[in-house]
């Protein structure tokens, strides 16, 4: 910390606005979306006010310091160990009883807190009054009414802090535990925590947490005679009463709900509305209605990032291929060597211009439109639907959150996967992350289709394109489901936990903040890690199509060499060394294949779907060999900045190992299951 700062950390319930309130405090640009679990770690800003500069914290959503998962447990750590100068609490005003459970328990521990009441807007268009002044009264804490998306209340936060400090909230328990605290608690005074809190933690006994408590203390508090014999005592008080440990957490629970509720009563008043939300929620999550809304959703998103991104594409394809001329051009001018310059722009940035123009158009529009269904609250929704799915699986239902986020980039989903709070249906959901199709294989999907199964590329054959794209990924789905239900019966059995899914309520998108963030936090950022693996992909494919041994090429060796093992499921070795040199970003598969095919030095830009036809079944393609190459390409190893991503996340060389060998087995079997049904009814082209 620099000239005094202080550090501020910003608390909540998920899904009421913590991001969107440190983005207006700092400035910065933390991304916010309308689902729980968005914030999986702290994210930390500096910001300067009249009273002093301070830092920022913005903690992962929590609906309670009785942490679970691992991201409440980083808020909970914070809140109770960082010494941070103030918690300020923000709460969802369309939910204030349930959001008051975590401000009592953060008001237990803290001496300088604040209560931001935030989304007051969508509680007044819902008839829902809070009197901030008497909500203030009841806390002994300062309360800020806040809208936060529209900045108003945001000014009022750091200054109320200057006012905030006060003795911990002594929270009212049933009497039983009650009395119980208070045989302790005198001899735990003029510790760093309150005694209060500390005897309780002591009588529920989480062996974690008192591990936790006695590190920050610098000392293990039963190992004091007077503390231990009070302890027991305590403990005695419990037993009489028939209070084991499970009696003992209702008890704190029924305390604070309690507590809770006789605040609320008296601070909120409600007004009769109709429930506009109620119907959508009915519609949306319908058993028949809920599927059938989420497949055409996929299919209207998969028509507009098909026909939208034609155009540019092919117009940046052109730019970049001709910024590569004038690159050679001025090489050749400063007496760049032939083979270095060849290397780097025949090999490098070829490759780098491939990328970049089937890469970044379709993310452009795919992009924007995720987190549209984001901000508007719908992905919440698509979780509940697949909620059953997931369970009859052993796995969790928030995996289907993640599953959604690797249709963008299969690493940002298998981050997000930390949002997952058991840690074996955490794995499951990292390792079958890539099933589902991430932007970069989306491109060789819709050509293949383009020029296998489409006839007319009319607006017409465009919805058909899309709709077999669709049933592609439902498939992909489909197979998601079918290797979750593999790793819950074998390598990672055990039972589904349960867990919270809050369904937010639906709030009105911030287009230009959609397209802003989205370009900036998910398109640039995902095009910059395929570049930078990307280049030295060029290069090496640059250098095994120039370096020959004999009469053919090292490229063209290693594809005969696999050439066996590739047509006995369906396809040639041609493709499998394109997958394999593909391994850097996905959207190079297809050129690296036709530069192999035409037996060219270089990575060959090829946009008439006619000669690129004619090209690949005058290389033994058939129908049969399209389809087989979809699923693989639908069903195999994840690309390298997923592979680095699991590895981060797991910590293990052998799940990455799995997480690679996993798609490739199914996409595997799928394409020898196709192979042998194509040749049995009698198709081959």
């Amino acid at each position: 910390m620099e000239n005094g700062e202080k550090v501020i950390a910003l608390a909540g319930n998920p899904n009421v606005g913590k991001s969107t309130v440190f983005n207006a405090l700092t400035g910065l640009k933390q991304h916010t979306g309308n689902w729980t679990g968005k914030t999986v770690a702290n994210a930390f800003g500096r910001t300067k006010a009249k009273y002093g500069n301070y830092i920022i914290a913005d903690l992962p959503g929590t609906y309670s310091l009785a942490a679970r998962s691992d991201e409440e447990k980083v808020a909970r750590d914070f809140i109770c160990f960082s010494d941070s100068d103030a918690v300020v609490i923000v709460c969802d005003a369309t939910c204030l009883e349930r959001n008051l459970n975590l401000v009592l328990q953060t008001l237990e521990i803290t001496r300088c807190a604040a209560v931001c009441v935030n989304l007051m807007d969508e509680a007044e268009r819902k008839g829902i009054n809070v009197d901030t002044q008497k909500l203030s009264k009841l806390l002994g804490v300062p309360v800020i009414a806040t809208k936060a998306r529209r900045g108003k209340g945001i000014a009022e936060i750091l200054p109320s802090l200057q006012k905030a400090t006060k003795p911990p909230l002594k929270v009212r328990y049933p009497q039983p535990l009650s009395e119980a605290i208070s045989i302790i608690e005198p001899a735990l005074e003029g510790r760093k925590l309150p005694a209060r809190w500390l005897a309780l933690r002591l009588l529920e006994n989480d062996a974690e947490l008192l591990e936790k408590i006695y590190g920050y203390l610098g000392e293990r508090l039963l190992d004091d005679e007077q503390i231990n014999l009070l302890y027991k005592q305590a403990k005695a008080l419990l037993d009489e009463k028939e209070i084991d440990s499970d009696a003992l957490t209702d008890l704190t629970v029924s305390g604070l709900l309690s507590f809770a509720s006789d605040i609320f009563s008296q601070c909120v008043l409600l007004s009769k509305k109709p429930n506009h939300s109620y119907l959508a929620d009915r519609i949306l999550t319908g058993k028949i209605t809920g599927t059938a809304i989420m497949l055409l959703t996929l299919l209207a998103i998969l028509w507009i990032t098909i026909t939208g991104a034609n155009y540019p594409s092919e117009w940046l394809s052109a730019l970049t291929f001709s910024m590569g001329e004038k690159i050679d051009s001025w090489l050749e001018f400063i007496h760049v060597p032939d083979i270095v310059s060849s290397a780097l722009i025949d090999g490098v940035w070829r490759v780098l211009a491939w990328v970049t123009s089937v890469m970044l158009p379709p993310m452009a529009i795919f992009f924007p439109l995720f987190t549209l269904l984001e901000d508007i609250g719908y992905l919440p929704r698509i979780a509940f639907n697949l909620d059953g799915a997931f369970k009859r699986c052993k796995a969790c239902g928030k995996q289907a959150l993640t599953m959604c986020m690797g249709f963008g980039c299969n690493a940002a989903g298998v981050v997000g996967c930390r949002i997952i709070d058991s840690p074996r249906e955490k794995l499951i959901a990292i390792l079958t992350n890539s099933f589902i199709p991430c932007n970069g294989r989306f491109p060789m999907l819709i050509t293949l289709i383009s020029m296998f199964f489409i006839v007319t590329q009319s607006v017409l054959g465009t919805l058909a394109s899309s709709a077999i794209l669709a049933s592609i990924i439902v498939f992909g789905i489909f197979m998601t489901f079918a290797a979750s239900k593999l790793l819950s019966s074998t390598v990672l059995k055990g039972t589904p936990s349960s867990f919270t899914l809050e369904l937010p309520p639906y709030r009105p998108p911030q287009v230009m903040h959609i397209i802003v963030r989205s370009m900036l936090d998910r398109t640039v950022f995902v095009l910059g890690r395929a570049v930078a693996v990307a280049a030295p992909a060029g290069l090496l494919i640059w250098l095994m199509a120039n370096i020959s041994v004999g009469d053919a090429s090292l490229l063209r060796i290693c594809a005969d060499t696999l050439d066996p093992i590739g047509r006995f499921f369906g396809m040639d070795g041609v493709i499998l060394m394109a997958f394999i040199l593909g391994m850097p970003a996905n959207e190079i598969v297809l050129p690296i294949a036709i530069m192999t095919y035409m037996s060219t030095t270089t990575v060959t830009q090829i946009s008439d779907l006619g000669f690129l036809h004619s090209l690949l079944t005058a290389n033994g393609w058939t129908v049969t060999t399209a389809i087989c190459v979809m699923l693989f390409c639908l069903m195999h190893w994840p690309c390298t900045t997923t592979l680095l991503t699991v590895k981060k996340e797991t910590g293990s060389l052998k799940w990455t190992v799995l997480a690679a060998v996993l798609p490739t087995a199914f996409g595997l079997v799928c394409c020898l299951l196709v192979k042998i049904i194509m040749t049995a009814i009698g198709v081959s082209s």
